[in-house]
């Protein structure tokens, strides 16, 4: 019997899982295994997860996208957060991360497992000061793991914990100057406990009493990257590498027991950094899959942060990521609602077909050129199947009607298209 799919990897086995992600990645279970039992690949899928169709995420496979959502003290709406996670389904997200922080967190929190086919996220430190009812600096280890275990009871795929920002991280953050500090939620929670305590991060000094939670639910740690840069400034600075060389150590102590890990990273960061950052993170990481937020390549564009997003996560997966996590217009602003959320998971999706382009992944190709030879044939019916968004390709079409219906109002007589395919077979010509 094994514990996890590494376990069963490692010993020759060939899960379910595997099975159904070997078919829908068009990739040979025996090499899909290696890299499972390497650790290049992870099959998020807690054994309590019952509803789960489960993803693959890694080398050689599509670039997978993940949607955040989840409740807060000024927008605390149940139903619509799941009617966020219904439309995220429905919009092929591969995954969804339960972010809420206040609230009946537990009762959405299981509510969203039984009904998604497809993986789920949390933090637990956004849960552990509303499920304790107790002040930061109050909360003891044991609590931190109690919720830790909590979320893995309830079937959680994957956790973003903050095990790699120690006390020698913190000290670089406090000795090299940010213009943003730490943005990430979870990093600066735990962050100001430590500081608050005057003790060292707990998920780092007991590490391995998380891997055995991790390893008795099969839930995969996506290591958090507390450090990440919330801006182009602080991009690839000492304490963001610090932690990377960290997480590098604590990948390969989860592998010794058997426990899948993510690697999260970038934030913010200029375009001409991303590869490099991509390249340090499979090197100190050891091939781990990295899961990244963006980069969003500059920092002007409020309301515009998806395309900031699109750009640097279009960047990073064509040079080595494997899971973007969405970036909506409201980044940065107030939680997004559902025309965001649509809006940030289409830009992401387009960038992650993108790089699977340039990656060469099976079949990626094949779309774009149903596409193509759509447009060639002036099949605008077929186009808009095809479409990423089918409802928003069909709704500029019928706004905009042209007096040809085998043209649009852009070029009508002179469609290249229509034309070419004229000319070629021998017939007359007019475009008067």
């Amino acid at each position: 019997m094994y514990t996890t799919q590494m376990d069963a990897a490692k010993r020759g086995i060939i899960t379910e899982q595997m099975r159904i992600v070997a078919r829908e990645e068009n990739i040979g279970l025996e090499l899909l295994r290696e890299l499972v039992a390497s650790g290049r690949i992870v099959i998020p899928a807690n054994r309590h997860h019952t509803s789960l169709s489960p993803k693959g995420v890694g080398e050689k496979l599509r670039t997978k996208v993940n949607v955040n959502l989840g409740v807060s003290k000024d927008c605390y709406d149940i139903e619509l957060e799941l009617e966020k996670a219904k439309r995220a389904i429905d919009l092929k997200a591969e995954a969804i991360m339960d972010l809420s922080c206040y609230g009946k967190t537990r009762d959405f929190r299981r509510s969203l497992i039984e009904m998604s086919p497809i993986m789920i996220g949390t933090v637990p430190m956004y849960d552990a000061v509303g499920m304790l009812d107790k002040d930061l600096k109050d909360i003891t280890v044991d609590e931190f793991f109690s919720v830790v275990e909590r979320h893995a009871e309830d079937g959680v795929d994957f956790m973003t914990v903050h095990c790699a920002m120690n006390q020698k991280t913190a000290e670089r953050i406090k000795n090299n100057t940010r213009l943003t500090n730490i943005v990430s939620r979870g990093g600066s929670i735990l962050f100001a406990w430590m500081e608050l305590n005057h003790q060292e991060n707990p998920f780092y000094q007991y590490y391995d009493r998380l891997l055995d939670i991790c390893e008795k639910y099969d839930v995969t740690i996506s290591l958090g990257d507390a450090c990440r840069p919330g801006s182009i400034h602080d991009s690839t600075d000492p304490a963001q590498i610090e932690e990377l060389i960290t997480m590098g150590e604590l990948t390969k102590r989860a592998w010794a027991r058997n426990v899948q890990v993510m690697i999260e990273g970038p934030g913010h960061m200029a375009i001409n950094e991303i590869a490099a950052n991509m390249l340090l993170e499979k090197r100190l990481c050891h091939g781990a899959p990295f899961y990244v937020l963006g980069p969003l390549v500059t920092d002007i564009a409020p309301g515009y942060d998806h395309i900031t997003s699109a750009i640097g996560g279009a960047i990073a997966a064509s040079n080595g990521a494997d899971f973007l996590c969405y970036v909506t217009p409201a980044e940065h602003l107030r939680l997004p609602n559902l025309d965001d959320m649509k809006e940030g998971i289409i830009a992401t999706r387009i960038a992650a077909h993108a790089a699977d382009l340039a990656k060469g992944i099976p079949g990626a190709r094949d779309w774009d050129n149903q596409m193509s030879a759509a447009r060639a044939d002036v099949d605008f019916p077929r186009m808009i199947e095809l479409a990423i968004d089918p409802e928003k390709a069909k709704r500029y079409r019928e706004e905009s009607k042209p007096e040809c219906d085998d043209t649009c109002t852009m070029c009508g007589k002179m469609c290249p298209m229509k034309n070419m395919k004229k000319i070629l077979n021998g017939e007359d010509l007019s475009i008067m």
